[in-house]
């Protein structure tokens, strides 16, 4: 059966599909010998493909839920100094499923399945993700029944499930996917965010564990990331 390149890659657990294009785009894919473009496909029975002159294999499938520390890259590269998480599994590779911003703290998935990833990262699946909010000065009744009701954030309303820890502090539920989501959604109601961790994807909790450390999904971890039951209502 044949199938688009990218997709192939990112079974494979290389990398993300999103990654792969970028790399065949480079010029660094061949198949059978011969470099190849975006469009190609390939066998899997049948076809050799290569990334950098080596052969690409197919390794056990492994799906991770990681805390991400305050400081740090959702990337697997150094940016401008600035370290990448995967200095906390250094003998794995894993990329993480989507991103959280250099100062966002709290739970991301890691995988080597790139499938899946791209799933998650879909807009049309719409994962529910939960944050915790720490705001510079108390929340208003009016305020929350705004966020409840919906904001339009660059031209696409916002709307979210919250619910008030303290003056100061609350969680937000929202399907959103969008750069800065949360910090823009308060900023447009006159807050300044001073914490943000994300608590939950779906069914994944962050719970106890710690920053920089991770673990393995159970099953019904894994499979509540696309369960549509937990992306209405």
């Amino acid at each position: 059966m044949r199938m688009r390149l990218q997709k192939i890659i990112s079974m494979s657990g290389f990398c993300s599909r999103r990654k792969a294009e970028d790399i065949i785009r480079e010029g660094r894919v061949t198949v059978n010998g011969q470099r190849v473009s975006i469009g190609a496909s390939a066998e899997l029975e049948k076809d050799i493909i290569c990334v950098d002159r080596k052969r690409i294999t197919f390794s056990a499938k492994k799906y991770y839920a990681f805390s991400k520390p305050r400081g740090y890259l959702s990337s697997l590269v150094p940016h401008f100094g600035k370290k990448p998480i995967s200095i906390f599994f250094p003998n794995e590779y894993l990329f993480p499923v989507g991103r959280l911003d250099f100062i966002t703290e709290g739970l991301m998935l890691l995988t080597n399945d790139g499938d899946f990833a791209n799933k998650v990262m879909h807009p049309r699946y719409e994962v529910e993700k939960e944050y915790q909010v720490t705001v510079d000065k108390p929340l208003t009744q009016d305020v929350l029944e705004k966020i409840t009701g919906g904001i339009v954030i660059e031209g696409r309303k916002v709307s979210a499930k919250v619910k008030p820890q303290t003056k100061t502090i609350i969680a937000i539920v929202l399907h959103e996917g969008r750069k800065h989501i949360v910090k823009k959604l308060f900023v447009s109601l006159g807050y300044r965010v001073l914490r943000l961790v994300r608590v939950r994807i779906n069914g994944v909790l962050l719970r106890n564990l710690s920053p920089g450390k991770y673990r393995l999904l159970t099953t019904e971890e894994k499979e509540s990331c696309l369960k549509p039951s937990l992306r209405k209502g």
